[in-house]
């Protein structure tokens, strides 16, 4: 499996993951359009901003995660995290935030990684823990009341 740059292909891809605008806006954040169309999901996916990548079979037909990076307080925080649907349950997401941790942590010289997620994502937080994050402090009023801030 390896990191590629997101192609159109993949975009429109993404675009299926969602079946509704609460499943969007749980894996987005606030300030994502619905309903959206190809242009308007590139351009709130901020891909001129963010470090982003497809996480894709080692023969590159399978298309199985997508995620993003950018600094945020001296850290590598990790955003827009997401496994196909068919793929899930397979241990992608600990592959994917590795290849990326480790992409982020040596382009940004940083030593920490960061994220956010929902209180009610409950697979994402155990997934993230078995990565060895934990909830602490954010140090700034968040956006949304009920987001967890989380550290490695």
């Amino acid at each position: 499996m390896q990191l590629v740059n997101p192609s159109d292909f993949h975009i429109e891809q993404l675009m299926t993951w969602f079946s509704n605008e609460t499943e969007l806006s749980d894996w987005s954040g606030p300030n994502f359009r619905f309903p959206y169309d190809f242009t308007s999901f590139s351009e709130d996916l901020k891909l001129s901003e963010f470090c982003s990548f497809a996480f894709v079979s080692s023969n590159k037909n399978d298309f199985l995660a997508f995620g993003q990076y950018y600094q945020r307080l001296g850290r590598c925080h990790l955003a827009r995290l997401i496994v196909n649907p068919k793929y899930r349950g397979q241990g992608i997401a600990a592959q994917l935030m590795q290849e990326i941790m480790q992409v982020g942590i040596e382009e940004l010289n940083v030593t920490e990684c960061s994220l956010f997620v929902l209180n009610h994502n409950e697979q994402a937080i155990k997934a993230y823990v078995k990565q060895g994050f934990s909830v602490v402090d954010y140090p700034e009023k968040l956006a949304l009341d009920h987001c967890l801030y989380m550290v490695l």
